[in-house]
């Protein structure tokens, strides 16, 4: 059970945290500005939420120390706010742990390595071959194929879905309704236009300290696996296609689509509902932001902020600037042309 009260200086030790006021003080729990009472830590990590520092109620605020002239509460003086916020945030969380053992409604392949710290929820099936390390979680109802190995002290939630030959590392967890290692979209057209299907023979390897969101669904590879790398954060309703590769520590939000054999790279930012996919492989170098909304249909090979779409309008105004941009080419050689006859009569002048 994890304790439910921290007095200051044992948060600034954990974080590393200069304190301003009483390090005595007992912090019962974490809240925002706004809603903080005198027994909340709070953060203060942008500027936009001044008006609110000055406001709050919270018995101690994690800021910087330029802010200290803001503020004249408790405090814990660090670089990041933000990132000292998400390490203490851990210590409040509620402690779920499953209880260690195979449930009797479970099913377990007889060829299966589980290991003796393993915790397995009821109606989980596991399969042939499969490998669990030590104080892997699994919860009900989901089920592992066959040749699939799990890293120590993972954790797959209610009703995941991992195919056969699936790879994941240590320390990753995955949430409800995630399917890994289903077929890639893969098809041939015959002579006649009917769709064939390829062999979809590939796995799915993911690396260590992963997370990937609920309803998110990470197809296997053709020939090779799919891959995900160390470090990476897929949010929710997110779909990979087969043969991608993501590289480590890259963050992509929901509804994201990514179609086949797209390569990222590491430390990139894929924003909500962005489209990746041309007609052949596309390469996204390291360090890239791409913004909310954006579709991505050629390689990227330089670092940086990307954005493509149209803001939003009233529709009215939206549907006649629909029509004007149909028109973009047209009007871009007339323009052109009308350039070169003003060249012509400035030549004649």
């Amino acid at each position: 059970m994890k304790r439910a009260l921290f007095t200051l200086q044992e948060l600034s030790e954990f974080v590393g945290a200069n304190i301003v006021g009483d390090p005595e003080v007992e912090i019962h729990g974490l809240a925002s500005l706004e809603l903080a009472s005198k027994a909340d830590l709070a953060h203060f990590s942008h500027p936009r939420y001044r008006s609110l520092l000055t406001k709050t109620l919270a018995g101690a605020v994690i800021l910087r120390e330029g802010d200290t002239n803001i503020w004249n509460g408790n405090a814990l003086v660090v670089k990041d706010p933000y990132l000292a916020f998400a390490r203490i945030s851990h210590l409040f969380a509620p402690n779920i742990e499953m209880p260690i053992g195979i449930d009797a409604a479970a099913r377990v392949a007889p060829t299966a390595d589980i290991h003796a710290s393993v915790s397995v929820g009821p109606g989980t099936l596991i399969g042939e071959r499969c490998v669990l390390a030590k104080g892997v979680q699994v919860d009900a109802n989901c089920v592992i194929g066959d040749d699939t190995i799990i890293g120590s002290h993972s954790v797959l939630k209610a009703n995941t879905v991992l195919y056969s030959q699936v790879r994941i590392g240590q320390s990753c967890i995955v949430h409800s309704n995630s399917v890994i290692g289903a077929d890639g979209f893969g098809f041939v057209p015959d002579h006649e236009g009917h769709l064939e299907s390829i062999a979809q023979i590939g796995g799915v390897t993911i690396g260590n300290r992963v997370s990937i969101g609920a309803g998110t669904t990470i197809d296997r590879g053709t020939l090779h696996d799919t891959v995900v790398s160390d470090g990476v954060k897929i949010d929710n309703q997110v779909q990979i296609g087969h043969n991608c590769r993501i590289g480590e520590h890259t963050v992509i939000c929901g509804c994201v689509g990514i179609a086949g054999s797209v390569t990222i790279g590491k430390y990139c930012i894929v924003a909500g509902a962005c489209g990746i996919g041309g007609s052949g492989p596309l390469e996204i170098t390291d360090n890239v932001t791409i913004t909310a909304g954006t579709n991505v249909l050629t390689s990227i090979e330089e670092p940086g902020t990307y954005s493509g779409g149209t803001f939003h309008a009233k529709t009215r105004l939206w549907k006649r600037n629909a029509m004007r941009f149909r028109s973009l080419d047209l009007i871009s050689k007339r323009i052109s042309a009308l350039e070169r006859q003003i060249r012509k009569w400035n030549e004649k002048i």
